[in-house]
């Protein structure tokens, strides 16, 4: 019997999560969900230069209102009753009918699900930023319980900066993490302990040479009777029972130090230590940067996904992420040998996660999931450009390998796409193809305007993606354009016209073989070992 496959789906989240995720399957949830935070966030390109450009597009916009919508949300949300209904409630009365209640009321929905989902063993990560991380804990509170909740990860996302005249300035991000049940799947995570560091807290040394530090024996909780009795004269709540006790003293480990008021303390070996354990503090994790940026708004460090799978996964666990934007958490994944499953509510970011994940694993890695949700067939992509004219141009757009045009009004003078490419790699220059998708009829002023805006942006070729097989009139104009012609010498059409149709049978742009695309930033291709190579884990699962 064959493994199942990893599985990537374009559609909301939580008709995904109702219609295809079974109960108690997932063994780890990260959510990176927009924060309520009032912006609109924008995917970049790099322009045919490879500068930084201006030319972007619309990913989401975080902002919530109080609707229709968002009163159905809140209901559905309260008639699942208990503590969520009464969380909701109690928001209701202090915030009234709110923007952030319209978001609560969404995200309950959602975490009522992924709770669902969960197994017993399970953990979830759910990312978030100041503006709602406090309601946030309270709803979590209300659906995992506060006896599940671990910590509040504070991850340090950049340094300071000195624009904020009246507060702090603002560098973190939190990370809430709840367990399903009271046992999760959990490994001890250390960092190496810098030189520095270890000469000075490990200054002591044995008769042998070894380095030592002295530390406490004193259990933190003073309610304990169990643990409280006389040790060495001294009558102390300790760490450890009398016998263990007895046992370290013999073999040397406890010792009484000079000045230390009598109170007997352990000889911790530096030798003997896993490292550092990782606090729920993390300053040790840098923004995605280098050739790790994609351009994506709040891509989050590969880095920052290996800590977390690494501390509350294993191998062939199953990893869901239900906001998986450009696709972190199933790049590292599938990098850590997990299984994964990812859901965004775009074509956009689906594309871009098809893309890291061939750039990075190579074509092969096709073999290893499934997409669903995207139309098949010419009546399931007529469905979706009747729902969305953006996520039908995207998802057309996606099909041959192209980026959408910008969203401004008249500034991309009826482009809705571009594919840059390199086909002389002695000049270096960067070529493109300018396309233009139509959802409903066509007409040959519309191939004439294409054609003209080819010409008048020196565009190598002009790509028309169209529902209706082409006019007549309109294939006249598209050869009137005449070809491209390669620095090898081949020729290319250059206007091209490709039906919906013929695109889902197989059918892409022609332009030269051994050409290389740059429409998209490349992602790094894989390496062997982990990139947080100086992470030690101790696998203790339910400690």
């Amino acid at each position: 019997m064959s493994e199942p496959k990893n599985q990537l789906y374009y559609g909301d989240n939580l008709d995904v999560l109702a219609r295809y995720v079974n109960d108690e399957s997932i063994d780890l949830v990260y959510l990176d969900p927009p924060f309520n935070s009032r912006q609109d966030y924008n995917v970049l390109f790099a322009e045919k230069d490879g500068s930084r450009s201006s030319s972007q597009i619309r990913a989401f916009k975080d902002t919530w209102e109080w609707n229709l919508e968002a009163k159905a949300d809140y209901e559905a949300s309260m008639q699942h009753g208990g503590r969520v209904a009464e969380a909701l409630r109690a928001f209701h009365t202090f915030l009234g009918g709110s923007d952030m209640l319209a978001y609560l009321a969404m995200m309950a929905r959602r975490l009522i699900e992924l709770k669902r989902v969960l197994k017993e063993t399970g953990t979830i990560y759910l990312h978030c930023d100041a503006t709602a991380s406090h309601y946030l804990k309270m709803l979590m509170d209300a659906i995992f319980g506060p006896q599940c909740f671990r910590n509040e990860i504070a991850w340090r996302r950049s340094h300071p900066k000195g624009h904020a005249f009246t507060r702090f300035a603002r560098n973190h991000d939190a990370i809430l993490v709840y367990s399903k049940g009271e046992s999760p799947v959990w490994n001890r995570l250390y960092v190496p302990q810098t030189p520095e560091n270890a000469a000075k807290q490990y200054a002591l040394r044995d008769e042998s040479g070894r380095a030592y530090q002295l530390t406490s024996l004193l259990n933190p909780n003073p309610n304990r009777p169990n643990l409280t009795y006389e040790f060495l004269g001294v009558k102390k709540v300790w760490r450890w029972t009398r016998e263990r006790m007895l046992k370290e003293y013999e073999n040397g480990s406890i010792v009484v130090p000079r000045g230390g008021e009598g109170i007997p303390r352990y000889k911790r070996y530096f030798d003997e230590q896993e490292g550092i354990p990782v606090s729920d503090f993390w300053d040790d994790i840098e923004i995605a940067s280098g050739t790790e940026r994609l351009g994506y708004p709040t891509q989050k460090p590969e880095a920052l996904l290996e800590r977390i799978l690494s501390a509350s996964s294993k191998e062939g666990d199953v990893v869901l992420d239900p906001f998986c934007g450009c696709g972190t958490t199933i790049q590292v994944a599938q990098r850590l040998n997990r299984r994964w499953i990812g859901i965004d509510i775009t074509h956009l970011a689906v594309s871009l996660i098809k893309k890291r994940l061939s750039d990075t694993y190579g074509d092969d890695v096709k073999s290893s999931y499934e997409m669903i949700g995207e139309p098949t067939d010419l009546a399931g992509a007529a469905k979706l450009a009747e729902e969305n004219k953006y996520q039908f141009q995207w998802w057309a757009l996606g099909l041959v390998g192209a980026r959408p045009a910008e969203q401004k009004k008249g500034a991309d003078r009826g482009i809705d796409g571009r594919l840059y490419f390199h086909d002389d790699e002695r000049s270096g220059k960067t070529k493109q193809i300018l396309l233009s998708v139509k959802a409903g009829g066509v007409q040959v002023s519309q191939v004439r305007d294409l054609r003209g805006t080819v010409e008048r942006e020196e565009a190598e070729i002009g790509a028309f993606l169209c529902f209706e097989s082409p006019t007549k009139p309109m294939l006249r104009e598209a050869a009137e354009a005449g070809f491209y012609t390669a620095p090898d010498g081949s020729h290319y059409p250059r206007m091209q016209i490709l039906t919906i149709q013929e695109i889902l049978e197989g059918k892409q742009l022609n332009y030269p073989r051994f050409a290389r695309s740059v429409t998209f930033k490349e992602a790094p291709k894989a390496q062997a070992s982990i990139r947080q190579s100086n992470l030690s884990l101790f696998t203790n699962p339910g400690d």
